[in-house]
């Protein structure tokens, strides 16, 4: 779990308003499942959000994340999903 609360804290230091949940995929847990609700993506294409992610991302995944499968979204298309209140 320490690996899910660095990665967790890097990205909400990096965008101060986002709320991230993290899923170990494999059960290694180096292959993470990472959903970021940001209203910094607001605007922003999704490969351009993907992108800010994994710039966020990039060190870590040098070190102990092998792979990520991201989702991003802003908080009104959450609170449309059900994600949020």
């Amino acid at each position: 779990m320490v690996v899910f609360e660095q990665v967790e804290e890097l990205i909400k230091s990096n965008m101060n308003d986002a709320n991230v949940t993290i899923t170990d995929l494999t059960g290694t847990m180096d292959h993470l499942g990472i959903t970021v609700i940001s209203d910094k993506f607001e605007g922003i294409a999704l490969l351009d959000q993907h992108q800010m992610i994994m710039d966020i991302l990039k060190e870590r995944l040098k070190q102990d994340i092998h792979a990520v499968q991201i989702k991003t979204m802003t908080f009104e298309k959450a609170r449309k999903k059900g994600l949020v209140e």
